[in-house]
């Protein structure tokens, strides 16, 4: 609601927040440059101005100076200027996030000119409605520059003697929801719009308020007022568009949207949030044209490089790939919000840059709450309290490798609470889930803050985030810290870099000691695979034919089923040599979406393979007849860096024998995880180079191949991978220590489970 620069002064204050840029830039607050901070911090901005302008004669590439000068220019409407200044200041200091943030500002700030008035996005007040008194004008300039306390008690003033003054109640709003007040912030907001009823402003920011208390209904008719009032008020389009998406109503979101970039092409705002919507209706291609565009307008648009990679990737289209993915990551270093962290986990295999990209995320979109929820009390029940936080109780992979091990939890113990986010699919897995807890609570409507408290009264003491940052999750619900004892377990691989995730489940393999620095939360090793599996799901009997499956009479089978988006240009180059060393072999890959298909086919003929040797199997209904396809394979490929991973268990339980490239992170290193307990280390490459040495190996030596297999087979039957019960007691181990050493007063420390 605020679309002023910060001060550098302003902005030392969140150093704790702010530690790469902050250290970046005191090297360069000389002397003379702390003079003229001090004289802009003091709102003598032309005094300020003639020093920094002095200063940048003798420190051009000073990064302090060229922002502080563009704060000015920006804060005085001069949007030209202070472009040109912050694009000088982001060639010397691409790390300075403040920057790029500023340079997003100025931009919307020069298609629209108001929003740089002070007045967050006040539009030019009607007339008779400004404040004829000059105390006014001053509070607006403290506010601009950061100096919230002293424009709160200006404003305040103020209004002791003109109550109904629209710009200081506005004004007060604004500064109660950067205080995280949004019940004050109401407050002044309903007294502002009683000021002044037909200002299409007023609406907006009651509509941004109800939306934060989670009002949405009440939130959607003030968007609808301000757009009445104001049809081409672009930014309600785009604020209406996300409440839409969050109550489910994408189709509607979608169309605000499209309305918006109608309005204003060059929105950057609705462009991205365009692609976002376009993403989650699986227009991948269109998707990735929207977030260039946005990219265009602005380059430093918050992970719109990261979702447009990770469209790009779901459409198979490597055009510049290494070029696009080396720029994300070297973004990623310099602490910029280039991508989110699952789309970079397909795009990088460095824990640390992982951890980073997790933490840049985290601070961003999912801050800790500064009053959390669970305020210290020491819960001593007979039963541990176990609540289980997922989008997936239904069909879907995580859904399906779960179950099973919560039917095998003791009940003598543990007491289960599962808190679904997604849809009731109706489905015999979603049943099984609602018998399986002792509570179930269909949570898919109630607001994060609601669920928070429901958390807390029942008194849960392990709340096991079942969905980190893949779709459908409420990862805000964790960063209100609704439970003493927090856990991030199973559908994200990897560290969520945020300081309210106690724990993460993991093993030796998935996480060695090594690595540990590199994760947020403390580590526990469970004594097996940690990707539990349902032992309960039969393989159908009757196996389909080769022909039934799309597949040759004869010729070996290179098989994976992984999703489009882990398939990358060195994975598949390595396909293509095999299957052009291995006459009348076929890759037998999961149906994938047009475009996808339409890119791998192409890529295929220009490595010179024909295209018809690429084999995609269609979708069948029944999980059970989908793993009995897998006795007609005879390989099964593994993607790196991205591994299979539901994908590589089920492979592994038809008795399909996976080769895998064992990576340095957590998900490239969760096939290697499966097969260690397996007992099957020979599966497990540690180069590409290996890995394709061994996958020729296996395809010209099919005696060597299918005395693997024998092994396999014999593995297989009692092994731990695939025994719920095992797996249910590891996990209750591990909550029983976390509760001890919690009801003991001690730190979250690393736990191994013994098995």
């Amino acid at each position: 609601m605020k679309a002023k620069l910060r001060s550098i002064e302003n902005l030392a204050a969140r150093k704790s927040r702010r530690t790469q840029s902050a250290g970046a830039q005191s090297t360069l607050i000389t002397e003379a440059v702390q003079e003229a901070l001090a004289l802009q911090q003091a709102g003598q901005q032309d005094e300020a101005e003639a020093r920094f302008d002095a200063l940048l004669e003798t420190q051009p590439k000073n990064p302090v100076v060229l922002y502080s000068l563009a704060a000015i220019r920006q804060n005085r409407g001069d949007n030209a200027r202070a472009l040109e200044l912050i694009n000088r200041c982001l060639a010397v200091a691409p790390q300075f996030q403040q920057a790029h943030e500023a340079r997003g500002l100025i931009l919307r700030a020069q298609r629209s000119p108001s929003s740089g008035s002070g007045r967050g996005n006040l539009d030019a007040l009607p007339a008779g409605a400004a404040s004829s008194d000059p105390r006014v004008a001053n509070a607006l300039q403290l506010q601009g520059l950061g100096k919230s306390q002293e424009a709160r008690e200006l404003f305040t003033a103020v209004l002791a003697d003109q109550p109904g003054d629209f710009v200081c109640l506005y004004s007060l709003c604004i500064l109660a929801m950067q205080d995280r007040d949004p019940q004050q912030a109401l407050s002044f907001i309903e007294r502002a719009i009683v000021a002044l009823p037909n200002y299409p402003a007023g609406h907006f920011a009651r509509g941004t308020v109800l939306q934060a208390v989670g009002l949405y209904e009440e939130a959607l008719k003030s968007f609808d007022e301000a757009l009445r009032l104001k049809p081409d008020y672009v930014e309600a389009l785009n604020n209406k568009a996300n409440l839409l998406h969050t109550l489910h109503r994408h189709h509607e979101a979608l169309l605000c949207l499209e309305q918006a970039t109608r309005l204003d092409p060059e929105d950057d705002k609705a462009l991205g949030n365009l692609g976002y919507i376009l993403t989650e209706y699986k227009k991948n291609a269109l998707a990735a044209e929207y977030f260039a565009k946005a990219l265009a307008i602005n380059p430093y648009y918050d992970y719109a490089q990261g979702l447009r990679a990770y469209a790009l990737l779901h459409c198979c289209d490597w055009t510049n790939y290494e070029a696009y993915r080396d720029s994300i990551r070297e973004g990623i270093s310099q602490g910029r919000r280039v991508c989110n962290p699952l789309a970079f986990m397909a795009l990088s295999d460095e824990p640390p840059e992982q951890l980073l990209c997790a933490q840049i995320f985290a601070q961003h979109r999912f801050p800790e709450d500064p009053t959390p929820v669970w305020q210290g009390k020491i819960y001593r029940h007979r039963k541990i309290r176990v609540g289980y936080v997922s989008p997936d109780f239904r069909e879907h992979p995580v859904g399906h490798a779960l179950c099973g091990v919560l039917e095998k939890h003791d009940r003598t113990n543990m007491e289960l609470f599962g808190i679904s986010l997604g849809i009731d699919d109706n489905s015999s897995l979603r049943k099984r889930y609602k018998q399986v807890f002792d509570h179930f609570i269909d949570a898919r409507e109630l607001r994060s803050a609601e669920l928070a408290q429901w958390v807390h009264q029942m008194e849960i003491e392990v709340l096991v985030d079942l969905a980190g940052y893949t779709s459908g999750s409420r990862v805000d619900l964790f960063a209100m810290r609704p439970a003493p004892i927090q856990v991030s377990y199973l559908g994200f691989p990897g560290t969520l870099g945020a300081a309210y995730m106690d724990y993460i489940l993991a093993d030796k393999v998935v996480i060695p000691e090594e690595n540990r620095p590199y994760y947020q939360e403390e580590v526990v090793w469970l004594p097996h695979a940690y990707f539990p599996a349902d032992n309960t799901v039969a393989i159908a009997e009757q196996t389909p034919s080769r022909a039934a499956c799309g597949l040759p009479d004869e010729g070996f089978v290179f098989c994976s089923f992984n999703h489009d988006y882990k398939i990358n240009p060195p994975v598949f180059a390595v396909w293509m040599r095999l299957l052009n060393a291995v006459p009348g072999s076929v890759l037998w890959l999961m149906k994938l979406n047009d475009d996808a298909q339409s890119h791998l086919l192409k890529e295929a003929q220009a490595a010179g393979v024909n295209p018809e040797r690429i084999i995609f199997a269609t979708r069948v209904p029944r999980i059970e007849d989908h793993l009995a396809r897998y006795r007609q394979a005879d390989l099964f490929l593994d993607t790196h860096p991205y591994n299979a991973h539901t994908t590589a268990n089920d492979a592994i339980r038809a008795g399909l024998p996976l080769l895998t490239l064992l990576g340095g992170s957590f998900p490239s290193r969760v096939a290697a995880s499966l097969l260690t307990t397996l007992g099957m280390p020979e599966l497990i490459a540690s180069s590409l180079e290996d890995y394709e040495a061994k996958a020729l190996q296996w395809a010209k030596q099919p005696e060597a191949l299918e005395a693997i297999r024998q092994k396999m087979q014999e593995k297989l039957p009692g092994n731990p991978l695939f025994d719920s019960v095992r797996q249910a007691r590891g996990l209750e181990t591990a909550y029983q220590v976390m509760v001890s050493r919690y009801q003991r007063g001690l730190a979250p420390g690393p736990i191994e489970v013994r098995g």
